[in-house]
């Protein structure tokens, strides 16, 4: 899944242990996040974009996982 998490990161200069200790998590679980392995929970998915001010949808690309949706 692809994510705009460390783009987001970048943006405000954010390391991925000072996001993860802001949303809970640990850094190995960001890494794993921006490169794919690993696809967050709902609430983290919620967390993490919350913290950065967005919905779900703008930080996660979601649009791979809802059948019958058309792709963008």
């Amino acid at each position: 899944m692809k994510t705009k998490i460390r783009e987001l990161r970048r943006e405000q200069k954010l390391s991925q242990e000072e996001l993860a200790m802001a949303v809970g998590t640990t850094r190995q679980t960001i890494t794993s996040i921006e490169t794919g392995k690993y696809i967050a929970s709902l609430p983290l998915a919620y967390k993490i974009a919350r913290y950065f001010g967005l919905k779900i949808e703008e930080v996660f690309g979601l649009a791979d996982y809802v059948q019958g949706e058309d792709k963008k």
